[in-house]
Formats: C-alpha cells, structure tokens, sequence
C-alpha cells in the first residue's frame, strides 16, 4: 500500500540526507531492516492519529539551526555512579569513568557494531521492530500496532550508543550523562539483563538541542531494572526520548522520568509484559514554563498472567505551557489476573496552560483489574489559604502545594537515595522558575 503524499514526501526528504547503511554484519542488517520499516510507515505528520497533540516536523526538520550548550549535570553525584559522558552524542572517554563495573560488561555501540557478530544483535532493533510488526491476530482479537517510525530511522542511522549486557547484580548505578554544544544526537542504547541479575541506569543531561534517544532493554526472569532521566533546564531543547522493554517471568521493571522545560519534549515507553507475574511501572513529572510542550505516550501490552502496570504522570504547567499525556493499556486475551493502573494529572497555575489527555484501555481478558483516570486543575485554594494563614509567604507555599501533587509519581523511585536527590533538584528549578 502506497502512502499518502504528505508522509511520502517528509520520508524521502529525511531518508535522502541518510547515508547508506554500514557496519558489521549484524549491525548493517539491523540498520538496512530498520530502513525499510521507515519506507513502509513514512515517517509521521500531524495528521497521524498519535501526533495530533504534538508537531513531528520538530525532527522530521533536515536541518534545524540551534545554539544551545549545556554542561554537564551533577544530579545523582550523591550516589557515586559510574559515569560515561556523551558531547552532541559523541562518547568523551576523557570526562568519563573506566568502563567496568562488577556484574556487567559495557560497550561503545561505535565499536561493537562493527564487528560480524555480538550479544546486542538479539536485542538492537529487535524491541523497536516487535512494536512496528504488521496486524496480529490473538484468538478473536485483532491488534493493530501504533507506528513508531522515528525509532526505526534512530535504529537505521544511530552510530553510537551503549551496550550493557548485565549478568550479575550490579550494585553502582551506571549513569549516561549528557552534555551539548549546541548540535544535534541520535544515540542507540541497548541494555540486556540477565535471568537473576539486577541494575540501575541513570540519564542525566542533555545530549544536544535536539536529540533522538532509543533505549531497549530485554529484563529475563526474576530481573530487575531500575531507570532514571533527568533533562533539566533548558529551554530551546527539542527532545524525543523513546524506551522500549520487553518483560520476563517475575522480572520488575521500573522507570521514572522527569523533565523542566525544553520548547518540545515527547517520551514514548513502549513495554511488553509476557512473563507470568512481572511488574512494569513507568512515572513522570515535568514543570512547564512558556514555551513548553511536553508529550507523554505510553503502551502498555500485558501478555502473561498476573502481571501489573502503574503509569503515574504529573505535570505542572504555567504561562502558556502545553501538556500531554497518551496512554493505552491493552489486555491480551490470555492475560488473566491483570492489574493495571493509570493516572495523568495536571496543576495550572494560569488560564493560559493547557493539558491534552488521551487514556486508553484496551481489554480482551474477563480476569481483570484495571482503571485509568484523568484530571486538570488549579491549586487548592483552601491549602493555599491554610499555609497563607500560618506565615508562609506566597511563593513558598505554591511551591509546597506543587511538590505534594508530584509526590505520587516520585514515590514511583524505589532507591530512597535518587528520590531524595530528584526532590532536591525539584527544589532548586522551582526556585529558578519564580525568578524566570
């Protein structure tokens, strides 16, 4: 089936500006698959059912001129993680911590992929592509997956990365921090753990003033993996943030992600539960100010029994800013005992902020529990009054208010260490909003 003009016109623009797939044997088939994944789905335009909240030409755009810089963030300093630094997407072996830690084995995507054979060939492109593959038929029940075109094109042009292959329990978190002198990024990053083995991994930072980041993560029976982002304060950013996982036998899988300002941000989880008795949770929080779109799209395909799913999001808008959440979670038909749960919240602090919600539930299982909610509001006035009347200044308590309702999607983090550490962040960009 030929695609409608408008998408044909944006794909072959963007994929004329692409040089020719290389590498290693298994990198160049990946890449030469993920090419042609692009040319069946076009890339996307606003007209796209999961695009009309958010304009995609902010990276369908061949050639953007940006100024931003941005140096290197010092959030999770506290926790001592091994560190790998990323200037415009290029690896800074200088500013960065050896690549070796007990349990896991790192590699530079760069270098790996231009070997004939790796372990990241089962999971490269393999999520991302699962999440593109034609219509499936499950009994009765026919699914219909969301296109993800801009993944395919960041699997077919991304040249570096980092490739985690943990096979132990890995106690210091591995953290990807990312700086910028005003250019662009697109960074692949693949992390696989394995059965019993455990890892947290921190981003932190922006990788350029516009970027397209790919994360997959296979999580094997009774794993655990721990996520962490954190973009902070830039304004002009354009930013996509794309994570894909796929979920074994009693594994948990946990990311909490959280964004202050930045002119266009979108992230996308895209996760499959299909080991009995996992756990797949995913929360975020963004402060707006301005200038500022923020867009949250989550899919959630739960297809093993017993499993549960959190999405808990919470934005906090002002002057104008824009907020959106898209959030689906769908039941396969032999997924009984499901518990699935979503929230999106926002607080305005104007009449000129606005929230755009899209929750979604798909359910093909009778054995289930799952529920989605979505609300829009001011500050409590009462609360406001309540804090007003015992000398708290103004600024002071809009600030607690605020941090109250973001308190849900933060308990989201299990390590009590990098919560206290977001919060305390939090504390200082609230500050730094008052005086914006």
């Amino acid at each position: 089936m030929s695609l409608p003009q408008a998408k044909q016109e944006v794909t072959d623009r963007v994929l004329a500006e692409i040089p020719a797939p290389s590498g290693g044997a298994w990198a160049k088939s990946a890449r030469e698959a993920a090419i042609t994944r692009v040319k069946s789905l076009g890339l996307p335009i606003k007209r796209d059912e999961y695009w009309k909240f958010t304009d995609p030409t902010a990276w369908t755009a061949v050639d953007p001129a940006f100024a931003t810089k941005t140096d290197r963030s010092d959030v999770f300093d506290a926790v001592n993680p091994l560190t790998l630094v990323f200037v415009d997407g290029v690896f800074d072996a200088d500013a960065s911590d050896d690549l070796s830690v007990e349990g896991a084995s790192i590699e530079l995507l760069s270098t790996a992929s231009e070997l004939d054979l790796h372990w990241a060939k089962s999971v490269y492109g393999v999520l991302e592509s699962a999440s593109n593959n034609a219509e499936r038929r499950k009994g009765a029940a026919l699914f219909k997956p969301v296109a993800r075109p801009l993944a395919a094109l960041n699997t077919a042009i991304a040249g570096e990365g980092v490739l985690i292959h943990v096979t132990g329990n890995v106690e210091r978190p591995i953290r990807i921090s990312y700086m910028s002198n005003g250019g662009q990024s697109v960074l692949h990053h693949v992390v696989k753990v394995d059965a019993g083995a455990s890892v947290t991994v921190l981003e932190e930072g922006h990788p350029a003033a516009r970027f397209d980041t790919v994360v997959e993560v296979d999580v094997a029976d009774e794993a655990e993996f721990h996520h962490l982002r954190i973009n902070g304060r830039v304004a002009d950013v354009q930013a996509m943030n794309q994570l894909y996982a796929k979920l074994g036998k009693e594994s948990v899988f946990k990311s909490f992600a959280l964004n202050v300002d930045g002119v266009m941000t979108r992230n996308e989880a895209i996760l499959e539960l299909t080991g009995d008795d996992a756990t797949a949770h995913v929360a975020g929080c963004c402060l707006g100010n301005g200038n500022f779109h923020h867009d949250d799209t989550v899919y959630i395909t739960h297809d093993a029994v017993n499993c549960e799913s959190r999405q808990v999001y919470k934005k906090v808008l002002r002057n104008g800013a824009t907020g959106v959440f898209q959030g689906k979670i769908l039941v396969q038909p032999d997924a009984q005992k499901t518990d699935g749960y979503q929230i999106s919240q926002s607080l305005l602090l104007d009449d000129d902020s606005q929230f755009l919600a899209k929750p979604e539930l798909e359910i093909y299982a009778d054995d289930v529990a799952c529920s989605h909610g979505s609300t829009s509001g001011a500050i409590d006035e009462d609360a406001l009054f309540y804090l007003r009347s015992r000398g708290v200044p103004m600024d002071k308590a809009t600030d607690l208010l605020v941090l109250s309702f973001l308190a849900e999607a933060i308990e989201e983090i299990e390590n009590e260490d990098l919560a206290e550490a977001v919060l305390q962040r939090l504390h200082v960009w609230l500050e730094d909003q008052r005086g914006a």
